[in-house]
């Protein structure tokens, strides 16, 4: 199983539509769309391999395995499958993520699949539907590598130029100030054990935070971004 099956299998769905929402058995090889940029992503993924990744469930039923962005940023991170937008932009049947910015001036998470040589494969938009396209010039994240396939690198190191990234609050295990103790402290009113309201991320609250997100539906990665500090009625 290779990154490249997963390229060459994007570029046969060129020119199919894409709508924003549409979701797609992971489990039909003969799918057409229409197409959401993560849905497309899971769907090449588990046809090439027949395993999930960037699902709500990966351990699911792929029939109804729902995709989002957010599950792609859950699983790079949680599977050691992250790498730079760089080391994608080389690599046929790799994954290049842009994360979600809530707001008004914010971005949709978007996904795309790189050919190796700073170009994409994508399920884009309803204009565009799924097409090739360039990395260069668009907000990117990081890069995605499915662990269990195979990758060789088609190009040297590509350079991408991107444009600066927003300002954002993100809290993660690690981090330590009055902002985390505020979290704590929300978290312990919302009925949540989140350890002593000490300022520090440490696994307790990291697995304090994880449980609120999980009880309200939000995506469980265990940071804390704008919209799980809506939730716990924070202000950053």
């Amino acid at each position: 199983m290779k990154g490249l099956d997963i390229l060459e299998l994007a570029r046969l769905h060129i020119g199919e539509p894409y709508r924003l929402g549409a979701f797609a058995p992971k489990d039909n090889p003969g799918w057409k769309g229409p197409w959401d940029c993560a849905e497309f992503a899971s769907w090449l993924v588990y046809q090439v391999s027949g395993r999930l990744f960037g699902c709500e469930e990966d351990d699911g039923d792929p029939a109804v395995a729902d995709a989002y962005t957010g599950y792609w940023r859950r699983d790079a991170r949680l599977l050691n499958a992250i790498v730079s937008v760089a080391q994608a932009a080389a690599l046929p049947g790799a994954f290049v993520l842009r994360f979600s910015r809530p707001g008004k001036t914010g971005k949709i998470g978007h996904v795309v699949v790189s050919d190796g040589q700073g170009g994409t494969v994508e399920a884009r938009s309803h204009n565009d539907g799924v097409c090739a396209g360039r990395l260069d010039g668009r907000r990117w994240d990081t890069g995605v590598q499915i662990p269990w396939l195979a990758h060789e690198p088609a190009a040297p190191p590509v350079t991408i130029v991107t444009p600066p990234r927003p300002p954002s609050t993100l809290l993660r295990l690690g981090m330590h100030g009055d902002l985390v103790r505020q979290v704590q402290l929300a978290l312990s009113a919302a009925g949540i054990d989140a350890g002593p309201a000490d300022g520090i991320f440490g696994p307790h609250t990291f697995a304090a935070v994880r449980a609120f997100q999980i009880h309200r539906h939000l995506v469980p990665d265990g940071e804390v971004g704008a919209e799980t500090l809506r939730a716990l009625g924070v202000s950053s």
